[in-house]
């Protein structure tokens, strides 16, 4: 009986999961409701509550199912191309095609605040790590001087740096590079980046 009920509840927690990706999908994180997620997850606003402590907790939980998804991408990109150099050429192009088609449900990674004095979950600050690791595998080839510490700063700060790229482009700030233009101008960058390396 209990696997039962646990079934049900888990069955409940991924649907109101799905519902709330969607609802981000189509509408944005901003207008994400609790009523809204119940109903097309076909429950009550208080079942949501049962499996939830509030909506925060579910973005997190559809934030993380974005986090699986990209790292997924990430992982292909890795495994698409041959040198070190191909591979963060493959990275910042994938990331930049994931941005693109799921452009909201992107942003809610980035957008989404819990509550002050609300500190993220460990296991969610974890997930967001993991995706450093796709950059520093080959970034620790190009860079085998750099220790630990070292490698995985570098590889936050080219990360940051793609991802700014990204992102203002995307919002269509006057600094941006013209969509059309960004794979080529990222292309370019990352192979500066590198190219940089070999100078020091």
């Amino acid at each position: 009986m209990s696997g039962k009920r646990e079934a049900k509840k888990e069955a409940l927690r991924q649907a109101i999961i799905n519902a709330a990706r969607q609802r981000i999908a189509e509408s944005g994180l901003d207008e994400l409701r609790a009523r809204d997620i119940a109903k097309d997850a076909d429950c009550a606003v208080g079942s949501l509550y049962t499996v939830f402590s509030d909506v925060d907790d579910v973005v997190l939980h559809v934030n993380s199912s974005t986090l699986t998804q990209l790292g997924s991408v990430m992982e292909a990109a890795s495994k698409s191309a041959d040198s070190p150099q191909e591979v963060l050429v493959a990275l910042a192009v994938e990331y930049l095609k994931f941005a693109t088609e799921n452009r909201n449900i992107w942003s809610a990674l980035f957008n989404h605040r819990l509550p002050e004095g609300a500190p993220a979950p460990e296991w969610h600050v974890a997930e967001h790590l993991v995706l450093m690791r796709w950059i520093a595998i080959p970034l620790a080839k190009l860079r085998p001087n750099l220790d630990e510490k070292a490698l995985a700063v570098q590889s936050r700060i080219l990360f940051a740096a793609v991802h700014g790229i990204v992102s203002l482009s995307l919002e269509g700030r006057f600094v941006a590079v013209r969509r059309r233009d960004i794979e080529t101008q990222l292309i370019q960058f990352i192979n500066d980046i590198i190219r940089g390396f070999d100078k020091e």
